[in-house]
C-alpha cells in the first residue's frame, strides 16, 4: 500500500513533453509560415490597429439633443415663421418642418354628406356596406344624400361638417431649403465619466451664427442648411415639400480617449428613413392632422382642421469610447498566440492526407498499441523484448514513458 501511494506521490511530481517530428519539407514549410504571417497579420492589423482589441470599450452613451429652426416661407398667402410650421415647438431630436397645409375651416358638429368619390352612392342600401368604415371623415349613418340637381349622392356622416376634402391643390413651401437647422448635443460617455459637447467651446457666438456645416471645409458647424441635407441624400426640395418625408441627421461619436480628448469629436451622416417605401404606392411620404379650437357667442365649439405635409427630421445619436486595458489586451494576445497554431493543424491535415510520404508521416507521429502488447507488458518474460531496460519506468497518469537516472 505504502509503495502504491509513493507511486502516485512520484508520478504525480513528473514533467511530460510532447513528441515532436521534424518534417523537412518546402512546400508545407512555406505553406506553414504563410498560414503563421497571415494570422499574425489578421490579429495586428485588424484586431489591435482597427479593432482597438487593447481597449475596453464603453457603448451605452447617454445623449441629449436640442433644436432650433430658422426661416420664412409663403403658405396661403402669408407668411410662415417658426411657430407656424415647426412642430412640435419644443426643439427635441424629432421635430417636423410643415412644407404644406391642406385647411378645412368652421367645422361644426353634426350631419353632413361625406366629401370622397369613394363613398358614391343611388340608394341608401349602398351605404349600409360602409357601415363601420374607419376611412371616413365621420360615422357612416346608412343614409344616402342627395342634392336637388344632382342624381347622384353621397353617403352621410355623423360628426365634424363640412367634411375635409384633402384632394384640393395646394403649392408646397419651396422656400424650406434656405431654412437652417441648429443642434446641440452633449453626450456623456458613463464608464470613463467623459463629456463633451458637438462643436468646439472655443467657437464663439459670432462664429456659431454665420457659419453652415460643410463636411469638408466646416465639420465643426452645429448649423445645417435643409437644402444642403437634401442634396446630400440625393433629393430635391420639390418632391419632399409636395408629399412629405424622413430624415436621419446620425451624430456618430467615436472616441479614442488614449488621446488628447479634444480629438474627441462628433461626425454627421444623413439618411432617408423611409427609402423603402419609396416605390410602394400606398402611404408615401408623411403627413398628420391637427385642429385649433374655438368657440361661438353662444357656447357652440367649433374647429379648423388641418392637414400638414412635412418634412420629419430625426436627430440619431450613436458612438463608442474606447481606452487602454490591461485585461482585454492580455485576452488578444492569448487568442492570437494560440491561433498561430492553427498553421500546424493544416500541415498536419496536408501532411496526413495530400503528400506521397502521408503514411510514413503516420507512422512517426502516431504509436499504435494492440491488447497483446499491453498484456506483454504487464506480464513480461525474461528474455522479452518488450521488457522495459533497468532505469526506465513508466508514468501512470498518461502512458508516456519518462527517463530517469539509476543510482
Amino acid at each position: 500500500m505504502a509503495s502504491f501511494a509513493w507511486g502516485l506521490v512520484t508520478g504525480f511530481f513528473t514533467y511530460e513533453t510532447t513528441k515532436s517530428v521534424v518534417v523537412k519539407s518546402w512546400s508545407v514549410g512555406i505553406i506553414n509560415r504563410i498560414v503563421q504571417l497571415l494570422i499574425i497579420t489578421y490579429f495586428v492589423g485588424w484586431v489591435f490597429i482597427h479593432e482597438k482589441a487593447y481597449q475596453l470599450t464603453d457603448t451605452g452613451i447617454e445623449s441629449s439633443v436640442m433644436t432650433k429652426i430658422k426661416g420664412f416661407g409663403y403658405q396661403h398667402n402669408r407668411v410662415m415663421d417658426v411657430a407656424d410650421y415647426v412642430f412640435p415647438p419644443q426643439g427635441s431630436a424629432i421635430f417636423c418642418i410643415m412644407t404644406k397645409i391642406i385647411i378645412t375651416e368652421n367645422q361644426f358638429q353634426g350631419f353632413c354628406p361625406e366629401s370622397s368619390d369613394n363613398f358614391n352612392c343611388d340608394t341608401d342600401e349602398n351605404c349600409t356596406q360602409f357601415l363601420g368604415s374607419i376611412l371616413s371623415n365621420g360615422v357612416i349613418t346608412g343614409k344616402c344624400l342627395k342634392s336637388f340637381n344632382k342624381s347622384l349622392g353621397r353617403c352621410e356622416i355623423e360628426g365634424w361638417c363640412p367634411a375635409e376634402n384633402d384632394q384640393v391643390k395646394i403649392n408646397p413651401m419651396l422656400a424650406v431649403e434656405n431654412f437652417t437647422i441648429f443642434i446641440k448635443n452633449s453626450i456623456r460617455f458613463p464608464l470613463f465619466n467623459v463629456t463633451r459637447g458637438n462643436f468646439p467651446t472655443t467657437m464663439t457666438s459670432a462664429e456659431i451664427r454665420s457659419c453652415s456645416y460643410h463636411p469638408v471645409s466646416n465639420p465643426y458647424c452645429p448649423i445645417f442648411r435643409v437644402g444642403d441635407v437634401l442634396k446630400d441624400i440625393g433629393h430635391n426640395v420639390s418632391k419632399l415639400a409636395e408629399q412629405g418625408g424622413e430624415i436621419g441627421i446620425n451624430i456618430e461619436w467615436k472616441c479614442n480617449l488614449d488621446r488628447d480628448i479634444e480629438y474627441c469629436v462628433p461626425k454627421y451622416f444623413f439618411t432617408k428613413l423611409d427609402a423603402p417605401f419609396a416605390k410602394n404606392p400606398i402611404s408615401k411620404g408623411y403627413n398628420f392632422r391637427f385642429a385649433k379650437y374655438f368657440k361661438t357667442e353662444n357656447g357652440t365649439e367649433f374647429r379648423t382642421l388641418h392637414k400638414a405635409y412635412a418634412i420629419r427630421f430625426d436627430v440619431l445619436v450613436t458612438g463608442n469610447a474606447g481606452k487602454f486595458s490591461t485585461i482585454p489586451t492580455l485576452i488578444n494576445l492569448v487568442a492570437a498566440f494560440t491561433s498561430v497554431g492553427l498553421g500546424s493543424v493544416l500541415c498536419d491535415v496536408i501532411l496526413l492526407n495530400c503528400l506521397k510520404g502521408a503514411e510514413q508521416y503516420k507512422a512517426k507521429k502516431f504509436e499504435e498499441v494492440s491488447e497483446a502488447q499491453i498484456e506483454a507488458y504487464l506480464t513480461p518474460s525474461p528474455g522479452s523484448q518488450l521488457s522495459l531496460r533497468p532505469g526506465v519506468k513508466s508514468s501512470y497518469d498518461s502512458g508516456a514513458i519518462s527517463l530517469s537516472p539509476s543510482y
